[in-house]
């Protein structure tokens, strides 16, 4: 419920902020003066839906996808020990979260890594590569497990998809507009659209997404804290430590696709702007916020 409270405020202040931004500016006065006449609130909407649109369309096939994209198996039965561990250490995450019992997958890949997906906390899906089965200590597997369990139970998911939601919503919107202006003011087009006006839009969208996700990835990063927080309540911190501690050791890059890597558990090396990027924050901050911020609170939002 208070997702969904949070979902509507946003929309309704970006509607209000926009439309008033526009209005002191006086935008729409200059634009209706060349003849364009745009319906600003049309197009908030328009934009609105196809932002938050394509945003909840990846976010409910993001299970089926991702099974896809990394070729995950879920296990249904157990077939082994390792399995029947893998089952039992997250049934007992989830149960102490307070979550329903995700599907618990593997994937085959080199790379120690790990994700979590799916639009319900209660339905979601927690995968591990056998990179990982096979270069992880059961401690350090079963702290990567605690931080993939923290991000389903906190929702992160579903935030994601909000925050992804909104800043299509403004990149759309703001792209057209800038389009509109280009068209109108600058090529003086008096009915319909110029190529300038297509051209615009392509041009702006392109921009205004690559700043917009700036945004995206900040979010990204910070919930990464979080949700090592949670995988040391879980699994103990000097288990989360000791797992992080070992991606050190994996210099590889991470071979998650790039649709789900914000949702692994590693993560690239960046600095400087490339940094602004990245959808992890570097590994030594990690273990430094482990090591030095004690949690007041907890990490795991419990239903």
């Amino acid at each position: 419920m208070k997702r969904i409270f949070l979902y509507l405020v946003t929309n309704l202040a970006i509607v209000l902020v926009l439309s008033v931004t526009l209005q002191l500016l006086g935008v729409d006065r200059m634009l209706d003066e060349q003849g364009v006449g745009i319906n600003f609130n049309a197009l908030l909407i328009l934009a609105a839906v196809i932002g938050f649109g394509g945003s909840f369309i990846s976010l409910l096939m993001s299970k089926w996808s991702a099974k896809m994209m990394t070729g995950a198996q879920v296990i249904e039965v157990p077939s082994n020990m390792t399995e029947r561990w893998l089952v039992d250490t997250v049934k007992r995450h989830a149960e102490k979260a307070g979550i329903g019992l995700p599907d618990v997958a593997i994937f085959d890949s080199p790379e120690i890594n790990a994700f979590a997906t799916g639009w319900n906390r209660n339905s979601a899906l927690v995968a591990v590569s056998t990179g990982l089965l096979n270069n992880m200590a059961q401690d350090e597997a079963e702290a990567v497990l605690g931080h993939e369990v923290t991000h389903v139970a906190n929702g992160d998911m579903v935030t994601l998809a909000l925050i992804q939601g909104v800043v299509n919503t403004f990149v759309i919107f703001l792209s057209r507009i800038i389009g509109y202006l280009v068209d109108r003011v600058v090529f003086k087009v008096e009915r319909g659209h110029g190529p300038a006006f297509f051209i615009t839009v392509i041009i702006a969208q392109l921009v205004l997404g690559i700043l917009a996700s700036i945004v995206v990835m900040w979010f990204s990063r910070q919930r990464e804290f979080r949700a090592d927080a949670g995988g040391a309540e879980l699994a103990g911190r000097n288990k989360m430590i000791a797992a992080l501690e070992r991606l050190k050791l994996n210099h590889e890059q991470p071979q998650l696709p790039s649709q789900i890597a914000a949702f692994g558990i590693s993560g690239g090396v960046a600095s400087g702007i490339r940094y602004l990027f990245m959808s992890h924050p570097p590994l030594d901050e990690r273990i430094a916020a482990l090591r030095e911020t004690p949690a007041r609170v907890s990490p795991v939002r419990r239903a």
